[in-house]
């Protein structure tokens, strides 16, 4: 009888230890692939961290940067064609009469509209077009850190420079303009400011010739009498409305063009042009078209939005043609 029972015993011992087993064994893959889930999110997580630090950082290196109109308020000045340009002026090139005006006395920088008293200065010095001028550190942008196809040890002629700082608003060119000239940079940005003053510019002032420095300024009513000055200079009036140029540069081919759309534009009969932007001066444009018959002279400065130069222009255009029936009412 004793014996019967332990034998009993064991029995239920060895089904209760198999069955332990088994249970263990089929657990024991369900804690393996929880616990290779573990890393995979715990990673999973690092990464959207991660990715959350570089967005924070990229949208802290990118401030924007207020222009002085803005700053000034000069944005909230209204008029009847809804120009997104803060400052606006219109007048008609052979009678001087003001057509539109919008700010037209506030002193603001011009960025490379700048470039359009570079040209010329260069072009009235009668200098050699065929001159090989050679880019160097110099004229490598420290001011904004723009950048530029026109690489150190780069050697152009002065007519070739010339061209795409008029056109495609060359900035190295620009700069290796005036550090060539006969005296040096100081003697050309000098004489500037003396054709600004011999042409009643009274409230502009330049203290290089790129427009990338925000010192360099000026108002409405001064930069269209230069326009009207620039535009009796063939070589400026030319190579500012040029559509396109290719220049040789060692063994590789530049092909620039031009920064004002309108241009190439059919609708559009333009005699003499500049755009410009920095951060501080905003999006400008001026220009002499002739519209419906009439010689005029266009500029707008501190447009807010990267097209807004290009649509005032054509609002004022439009305007203009509408109007041509009779005597256009000016706009104030």
């Amino acid at each position: 009888m004793f014996f019967k029972l332990k034998e009993h015993l064991l029995k239920r011992l060895l089904i209760a230890t198999s069955l332990g087993l088994l249970a263990n064994l089929c657990t024991m893959p369900a804690q393996a692939a929880q616990n290779q889930k573990k890393p995979t999110v715990q990673k999973s997580k690092h990464a959207v961290v991660k990715t959350h630090v570089r967005r924070a950082k990229i949208v802290k290196a990118a401030p924007v940067v207020p222009s002085f109109g803005q700053k000034a308020g000069l944005h909230a000045t209204s008029d009847m064609l809804d120009l997104k340009s803060s400052v606006a002026y219109v007048i008609d090139q052979d009678t001087n009469e003001v057509l539109l005006s919008k700010n037209d006395q506030a002193v603001l920088p011009i960025a490379s509209i700048t470039k359009l008293m570079t040209g010329l200065i260069i072009s009235e010095a009668k200098l050699p077009m065929d001159e090989s001028i050679t880019i160097t550190q110099d004229d490598v942008d420290t001011e904004k850190g723009s950048s530029s196809r026109l690489r150190v040890g780069a050697t152009l002629t002065r007519g070739e420079l010339l061209h795409l700082a008029l056109m495609a608003s060359e900035n190295r060119a620009a700069h290796a303009l005036g550090r060539t000239y006969p005296g040096g940079m100081s003697t050309f940005v000098g004489l500037m400011n003396s054709k600004a003053a011999q042409l009643g510019m009274r409230d502009t002032r330049y203290v290089e010739p790129t427009g990338l420095s925000s010192q360099n300024q000026s108002s409405a009513k001064d930069l269209a009498t230069l326009v009207g000055n620039a535009y009796h200079d063939v070589t400026v009036r030319e190579l500012s409305t040029s559509p396109s140029h290719s220049v040789e540069v060692g063994n590789r081919t530049l092909q620039y063009n031009t920064t004002n759309r309108l241009v190439k534009n059919p609708n559009w009969d333009i005699g003499l042009q500049k755009t410009g932007y920095i951060s501080e001066a905003g999006q400008c444009l001026v220009m002499q078209a002739k519209v419906s018959g009439r010689k005029l002279i266009m500029v707008f400065l501190d447009s807010a939005g990267k097209l807004s130069r290009i649509a005032d222009a054509e609002r004022v255009r439009k305007w203009v043609e509408t109007n041509h029936g009779g005597h256009i009412r000016p706009q104030t």
